[in-house]
């Protein structure tokens, strides 16, 4: 059972520019809407900006400081909107720029600052830009917007090199010309529907730099980059064979290396892929920099870089490059107390070596849900999805205790955290969709030997029961929501003592309330298979161990599952003050 000393205020409703060093960024809890699945209002079951909109109290009632959308500008929708074909508009599916107009203000009135997705690595095959360069032919100035390249082999039939796709398959397309003869091969990382930028040209950099300030002109106060440590590939694309067991972002299976670095050097660095982590992108976001210092108001730049190791990532938030990048080490490591305290220790002394805040987050719509992927026992790289025939899948009542646990460790650490659309529900991943509903590219480009990521995207359940659960006015939703969920509607959470959305509100509402964004961690030992620590008058206490332990002195302000007495049962976090 969850408690709390007392009822604090949610988010300040007061958007001004904070002091140097306490700029809201550093301290702030970002919720990551997923605009497709996190309110419908138009009963078409796909989510869309008026329902985020009618949706934003809840947020703020939540406790959190901003709000990230994942895209939701002009696409033909092939990767769920990371597949842009106008940077500068809204997809009739989710509404108009009217609609994200008053979604903006909405949110400011309301104290919650805005951030939006950016998608510079690749457009979709339908931007105007690449189709002006298919017709332009070889060698054109249109064409040097993205990266075509002659085939190899007598007639070109080979592609101009061995890489492989991010959803499978190989990453270039060839090509038909105007004249009806095969012509030259285009790279796409991702699908085959979203074209490579070449960001060696002067003119792609120079329009995305009208893109940021279209949309910082009308008001948000900053960009998740997607795909941040991609845009530079080495020069002369080189052959690369990605080594087993890593994601298809670059990222692993959950594992983490249990012993730190040395202290001012990173280690021996995995290989870097020659389309990843150049070093030639720092120059983009030093730029990108530049151009949100013209605004007022502290707008930020948060990249997702899968970039390993930690010592090598925080290259992305030096002072003159990003405010942020998401902590994806963290996010893989395992629910065991060594390797969480490693990579807590390494995090909080390697972004701090750089000014920046270390970030934490263990959920997004990449990764399957941590009210589930905690618990799995079987293999779970990142991007590949689990589903029907996975093996390892845990009880869901025994995960979603330990989701609680881990999100509750996580909250008390300092630096800014990162939750996603529907993890206060304790949403587990949705596993039994139907072969036909799945729609993740990556499902379609193995022939379903992966399930992608369908199952942390399915719609979120706000009330009532079947059909769609108040996500919309009808019955609809794009992906099929389980019927499990009218369990974890948040009508009949909220109010209720114990609840995961109680649990998070009431420890989004005691961070603020302690400061412990901007806390100093003190360890001190409880035993083996055991977390605890101090920050300012707050003691974190997790017990990852079979047997129960005792708790030490103090009054106990949240804990994560029930209690007996001042017994902490295993997969449990309590705070003390």
């Amino acid at each position: 059972m969850t408690t709390i000393a007392a009822t604090t205020p949610g988010p300040s409703s007061s958007l001004a520019p904070s002091s140097p060093g306490r700029e809201w960024w550093r301290s702030a809890v970002i919720y990551q809407v997923y605009p497709r699945s996190f309110a419908d209002a138009d009963g078409d079951g796909i989510g869309d900006l008026p329902g985020i909109t009618h949706r934003l109290p809840a947020l703020r009632s939540l406790g959190v400081d901003a709000v990230w959308l994942s895209p939701f500008q002009t696409s033909p929708q092939r990767d769920a909107g990371y597949d842009v074909a106008d940077y500068r508009d809204v997809d009739p599916l989710f509404g108009t720029l009217a609609d994200f107009d008053t979604m903006l203000e909405t949110a400011h009135e309301l104290g919650l600052r805005v951030i939006i997705d950016i998608v510079p690595n690749h457009s979709s095959s339908d931007h105007v830009w690449f189709q002006e360069a298919l017709a332009a032919g070889p060698g054109s100035e249109e064409r040097g917007r993205y990266l075509f390249r002659d085939g190899k082999g007598e007639h070109g039939e080979l592609p101009p090199n061995n890489w492989e796709s991010i959803f499978g398959g190989a990453a270039w397309t060839r090509i038909e010309e105007a004249d009806g003869t095969p012509g030259q091969w285009y790279l796409h990382l991702f699908d085959k529907s979203q074209p490579d930028f070449d960001w060696t040209n002067p003119w792609v950099r120079e329009q995305f730099r009208g893109i940021l300030r279209f949309w910082l002109d009308r008001g948000v106060d900053g960009f998740r980059v997607d795909v941040a440590h991609g845009m530079i590939k080495e020069a002369g694309l080189p052959d690369y064979t990605p080594p087993e067991n890593v994601g298809s972002m670059g990222g692993g299976a959950g594992s983490v290396t249990l012993e730190p670095a040395i202290e001012g050097h990173a280690g021996d660095e995995p290989a870097t892929p020659p389309y990843f982590a150049q070093d030639g992108v720092h120059d983009i976001y030093r730029d990108w920099h530049r151009v949100l210092a013209e605004y007022e108001g502290d707008r930020v730049l948060c990249g997702e870089a899968w970039v390993e190791p930690l010592e090598k990532l925080v290259r992305w938030v030096r002072p003159d490059e990003m405010q942020q990048t998401f902590n994806f080490g963290y996010l893989e490591t395992p629910w065991n107390a060594a390797a969480l305290r490693t990579v807590i220790d390494r995090s909080i002394a390697v972004f701090g070596s750089v000014g920046a805040p270390s970030t934490w987050v263990l959920s997004n719509h990449d990764v399957v849900r941590h009210a589930t992927r905690l618990a799995l026992t079987g293999e779970n790289l990142q991007g590949h999805g689990i589903g029907p025939k996975t093996t390892g899948l845990p009880d869901p009542a025994f995960a979603l205790n330990r989701a609680r646990a881990a999100t509750a460790l996580m909250l008390a650490l300092p630096g800014s955290a990162y939750l996603y659309n529907g993890e206060e529900l304790g949403l587990p991943e949705a596993i039994d969709l139907p072969d036909d509903a799945r729609q993740d590219p990556t499902w379609f480009r193995t022939n379903g030997e992966r399930y992608g990521r369908d199952g942390c995207r399915v719609p979120i359940p706000w009330e009532g029961a079947d059909p769609s659960y108040g996500f919309g006015p009808g019955a609809r939703s794009w992906l099929p929501q389980p019927a499990s969920w009218a369990a974890y509607t948040r009508s009949s959470q909220e109010g209720v003592p114990g609840s995961t959305l109680t649990m998070y509100q009431e420890a989004l509402a005691a961070r603020r309330a302690h400061d412990l964004a901007f806390g100093e961690l003190e360890w001190f030992d409880l035993g083996p298979d055991t977390l605890a620590f101090r920050s300012g008058e707050v003691t974190v206490v997790a017990n990852f161990r079979e047997e129960p332990l005792e708790l030490p002195a103090g009054d106990v302000l949240l804990s994560s599952g029930r209690l007996d007495g001042r017994s902490l049962p295993q997969d449990t976090t309590a705070w003390l003050v």
